[in-house]
């Protein structure tokens, strides 16, 4: 398993604001993210390139649009889907 303070430690700040906010608020869509983080969506999906690249963060389908992709910190099991009702 990797730590991901280490692993975060070396990233760019764009790629270290994206991690806190998902540390923060949970998962979240590259949209969301964009929005919550004030960043450009492009800056997000590079920074979410660099955190899958140390395998801190796992991308999984959004239920609520499969288009989209939900983003999460890796081995956040609280954090999991919500069970479809």
């Amino acid at each position: 398993m990797v730590d991901p303070k280490s692993a975060v430690t070396s990233l760019p700040p764009s790629a270290k604001l994206v991690y806190k906010t998902l540390q923060y608020e949970g998962p979240m869509t590259q949209a969301q993210l964009a929005d919550a983080s004030l960043l450009p969506q492009r800056t997000v999906r590079h920074a979410l390139k660099k955190l899958e690249d140390v395998d801190v963060v796992e991308e999984s389908v959004y239920l609520m649009d499969a288009r989209k992709s939900n983003y999460r910190l890796a081995g956040d099991d609280a954090a999991a889907e919500p069970p479809l009702v």
